[in-house]
C-alpha cells in the first residue's frame, strides 16, 4: 500500500517553490519499503512522518537528503537542505562549539564566535559547549547537533529524524519555538517523530506504511 496525505493535499494551482517527490520508490537491504510515495511541500509548511517501523521514514529523510539512491521516481529541491539524523553525527573528541564550527565551515556556512553562541543560546547549550562531546549526556548532544540548524540559510528545508527524543521539556520547548520561527520566515520542516511538536504552523501528516 502507498502512502498518503490527506485529500488534495497534493494539488497545487502551480509548481511549488520547494519539495516535490514523485513516484519514489524506497528499497532498504533490497527490501521494498514504499512502491510510489509522492508529496509536495512549498515555504511555511510542515510535515509529519508517521508510521511503524520499518515503513521507511528514516529511509524517505536519507534519500531526499541525497545519502541514499532511489530506483525509482524523481526527487527536486530547489532550495537548501539540512539533514539531522536520529544519529547525532557529532565528533566525539571534540567539543561541541567545535563540531558546530567544523560543519558551518564545511557547508560554506556562518560559523564566527558570535554566530555559534547565537545557535548554542537557542537550544540552551552552551553551558557545556566547550565540553568534548563523549563527556555529554544524551539530551545534551542532541541539543548540540540540533543548534547547527540555526546556522543554516532561511528558506531551507530541515529533515529531522526524531529530533525531540532525549530532550527535556525545556529543550523540547526551545526546539518547538525553533521550528516556529523557521517556519514564519519561509522555511520547511520534514520531521519523522514520535513525540508531539508544539509548533504554532498546523502540520500535515505523511502515513507510511508497510507494503502488504
Amino acid at each position: 500500500m502507498s502512502a498518503a496525505l490527506p485529500d488534495n493535499t497534493l494539488e497545487t494551482a502551480a509548481a511549488p517553490t520547494g519539495l516535490r517527490l514523485s513516484d519514489v520508490v524506497l528499497l532498504r537491504g533490497g527490501r521494498l519499503l514504499q512502491p510510489d510515495l509522492s508529496l509536495s511541500m512549498r515555504a511555511g509548511e510542515v510535515v509529519l512522518l508517521r508510521g511503524p517501523n520499518g515503513s521507511g521514514k528514516s529511509t524517505l529523510l536519507r534519500t531526499i537528503a541525497g545519502r541514499l539512491a532511489t530506483p525509482a521516481g524523481s526527487i527536486t529541491c530547489d532550495v537548501p537542505i539540512l539533514y539531522i539524523g536520529h544519529a547525532d553525527g557529532l565528533s566525539p573528541a571534540l567539543s561541541g562549539r567545535r563540531n558546530l564550527g567544523d560543519w558551518a565551515r564545511l557547508n560554506g556556512l556562518v560559523g564566527d564566535d558570535d554566530a555559534i553562541d547565537a545557535a548554542l543560546d537557542r537550544m540552551q547549550a552552551r553551558p557545556f559547549a566547550e565540553l568534548p562531546v563523549r563527556a555529554l549526556s544524551h539530551g545534551q548532544r542532541r541539543r548540540v547537533a540540533l543548534a547547527r540548524l540555526t546556522l543554516g540559510q532561511a528558506h531551507a528545508l530541515w529533515l529531522l529524524d526524531e529530533p525531540n527524543a532525549g530532550l527535556d521539556a525545556a529543550s523540547s520547548i526551545a526546539l518547538d519555538d525553533l521550528i516556529s520561527g523557521h517556519l514564519e520566515g519561509g522555511g520547511m520542516v520534514l520531521a519523522a517523530t514520535h513525540l508531539p511538536l508544539g509548533v504554532t504552523h498546523k502540520p500535515r501528516t505523511l502515513t507510511l506504511e508497510v507494503p502488504s
